[in-house]
């Protein structure tokens, strides 16, 4: 069922059942009744990442205090994607949107991974999270990716579990063309690793190509920013072998 874009959508933190009520958080409230001028019986969409989506109509009980009141579900609860994605930091705002991207393009694990070359730094997780939650508001996502705290590449590789293969986005490769490597792990749980704005040191790129449970792929023959580079290779793997085929 496709997500109703007309409604205004809000993440909640409570459960979500028919006939409960609960009340707008803080800032909810001042973007509802301040920003929107949300009347007494509107309607939204609220979800939680739980229990599905559902419409809610507001209340006012007081001129400072929101209420609403959970009507009926309009989209059950999905399962997480289990596309893993794995992206050294950027600075600030190219951070910001390669975060929204992810999310819109089905990745549902968010991994931070320090690399040798990597120019941004996560000071907290809190900012990612805001970016998730705001991505998955406009874009009728349910399932909320989850966002891991940051790890260097070498410990991440030394207990990473061998049942998922890192595809990892290897700007060196011989070949042009990503399909014939993304044909062949076709059936296999998948992570993506794309590398920081000046890419994998040699060190690097030696460890994953040796790595049993690593399939370098290339994106062509331009060469990509690293926020590019993350939303074309979570396209072609979407289009290949992930939701879109």
């Amino acid at each position: 069922m496709r997500a109703n874009y007309r409604m205004q959508r809000l993440f909640v933190e409570p459960g979500l059942s028919q006939g409960s009520v609960f009340e707008a958080a803080k800032d909810q409230f001042h973007y509802l009744a301040n920003v929107l001028r949300a009347e007494e019986g509107t309607e939204v969409l609220v979800f939680n990442g739980r229990d599905g989506e559902w419409r809610a109509q507001l209340s006012y009980p007081t001129r400072k205090r929101l209420l609403l009141t959970v009507m009926e579900q309009t989209r059950p609860q999905p399962a997480s994607s289990d596309l893993h994605y794995l992206f050294a930091p950027l600075k600030v705002g190219r951070l910001d949107y390669l975060v929204q991207k992810a999310v819109e393009m089905g990745a549902g694990v968010l991994q931070p991974v320090m690399t040798q070359h990597v120019q941004g730094k996560i000071t907290s997780l809190d900012r990612i999270e805001a970016n998730v939650i705001e991505a998955a508001e406009q874009c009728g996502i349910l399932a909320i990716p989850q966002v891991a705290a940051s790890r260097r590449l070498d410990d991440l590789l030394q207990d990473w579990p061998q049942d998922r293969r890192i595809l990892f986005c290897d700007e060196g490769h011989d070949s042009q063309n990503p399909l014939p490597a993304l044909h062949a792990v076709r059936e296999s749980k998948l992570a993506l690793l794309v590398g920081p704005e000046g890419g994998f040191s040699d060190g690097e790129r030696a460890i994953l190509r040796n790595l049993p449970f690593v399939t370098p792929i290339p994106l062509g023959p331009r060469i990509l920013r690293a926020d590019t580079a993350a939303v074309a290779a979570l396209a072609v793997i979407q289009a290949t072998i992930g939701d879109w085929k």
